[in-house]
């Protein structure tokens, strides 16, 4: 089953009412960081703007910003925090094209057959639910993305509790099937506890056995780390052989820490400052063709509200591949409730996920 991308339908705006809708309106920002009344809050679909009478679609996006004509003419998305004096804001609260604004929300779908009925027992995703083709596809589709995509990775700290798991995943980083990492504290933590001590949270990595006195463990890993720059001088002094932070700087892959209220430590690399944090992320999901979220249900929500459902890709519109991946129905079922149908849900055991996309890949 060769992978192929789906075909990107755009909007006729030579018909009515495209043709005839007005330009779209701006107001300026008065005061920084805030925008007009009346602005226009994006989605993670395709936008169009007209403006001049031609329609431009956001070349990046992401949901619940604003849009301002630059200085150049140019259209740029931008968060209601980084807005400046001056800035001329796209104004509207329609997305129907009457107010110059349209958004596109059916680009990639595929026509229903005569064949489908109207109704279905299962249209949603749960325990029941069979994956197999979920993995054919994402096989299929991570072999197309490591030459012409971005794959970016959300990880929750539990992958790192497992031997298997946390192999899994150095693996997946060694064979270049990871353009970035987005997670914790936590997941780093683990990750290098489970080298210097071979447990993660003081459980044995391997057999799942408490060790004695283990509940130190983390704690004597961060305060170790702490004592240098950055992460990768830890790993270089202390000479971490194995693991998730160590094949990441091997690889020359970005690892982005954002910080949390619950942080022991934290570590050297951690973003502290949430908006730095977010800013480090948007980096990353920007570029994202695919986004892969394990066992993280907040971390995952905060990637996928950064991440729009398309990007241009050499002047080609292209969809972006959302996963989310966890034991529960919960929580892989929560992203979709951010106002976005194209989220893949797959309920496993991520550590059994792992294993079997690294054996297949």
């Amino acid at each position: 089953m060769k992978f192929r991308l789906p075909e990107y339908q755009k909007p006729d705006f030579t018909k009515e009412p495209f043709k005839s809708s007005p330009d779209a309106k701006l107001e300026t920002v008065t005061h920084p960081g805030t925008a007009p009344d009346n602005y226009h809050a994006t989605s993670i679909f395709p936008e169009y703007v007209k403006i001049e009478g031609e329609w431009r679609l956001l070349k990046e996006s992401r949901m619940d910003c604003a849009i301002v004509l630059e200085d150049d003419n140019t259209l740029s998305v931008k968060e209601f925090r980084n807005l400046k004096m001056g800035d001329r804001v796209v104004v509207g609260r329609t997305d129907d094209g009457s107010e110059g604004i349209y958004v596109h929300a059916a680009g990639f779908k595929q026509d229903l057959t005569s064949s489908q009925d109207a109704f279905a027992f299962r249209t949603g995703r749960s325990r029941e639910t069979a994956f197999s083709m979920d993995y054919d596809r994402l096989y299929e589709l991570l072999k197309y993305e490591k030459e012409h995509g971005y794959i970016v990775w959300v990880l929750g700290p539990a992958l790192s509790f497992d031997h298997d798991s946390r192999n899994a995943m150095v693996s997946l980083i060694e064979k270049g099937y990871v353009h970035a990492i987005l997670a914790g504290n936590a997941l780093a933590t683990h990750d290098l506890e489970a080298d210097l001590f071979g447990t993660a949270l003081g459980q044995d990595i391997y057999h799942q056995t408490p060790m004695n006195k283990g509940h130190y463990h983390h704690i004597d890993t961060i305060n170790k780390a702490r004592r240098y720059s950055s992460l990768k001088e830890f790993v270089e002094k202390e000479n971490i052989k194995t693991g998730i932070v160590k094949a990441c700087i091997d690889n020359n892959v970005p690892l982005v820490l954002a910080g949390s209220i619950r942080d022991d430590g934290p570590l050297p690399d951690v973003y502290s400052d949430v908006y730095e944090a977010q800013d480090a992320m948007r980096m990353h999901t920007r570029k994202a063709t695919t986004l892969i979220g394990l066992a993280t249900q907040l971390h995952t929500i905060a990637a996928g509200n950064m991440t729009p459902s398309y990007h241009v890709q050499g002047g080609t519109v292209r969809p972006v591949f959302i996963y989310t991946v966890d034991i529960s129905e919960f929580v892989v079922n929560k992203l979709k409730d951010r106002g976005s149908l194209s989220v893949t849900s797959i309920v496993t055991n991520i550590q059994d996920f792992l294993v079997q996309v690294n054996r297949n890949v």
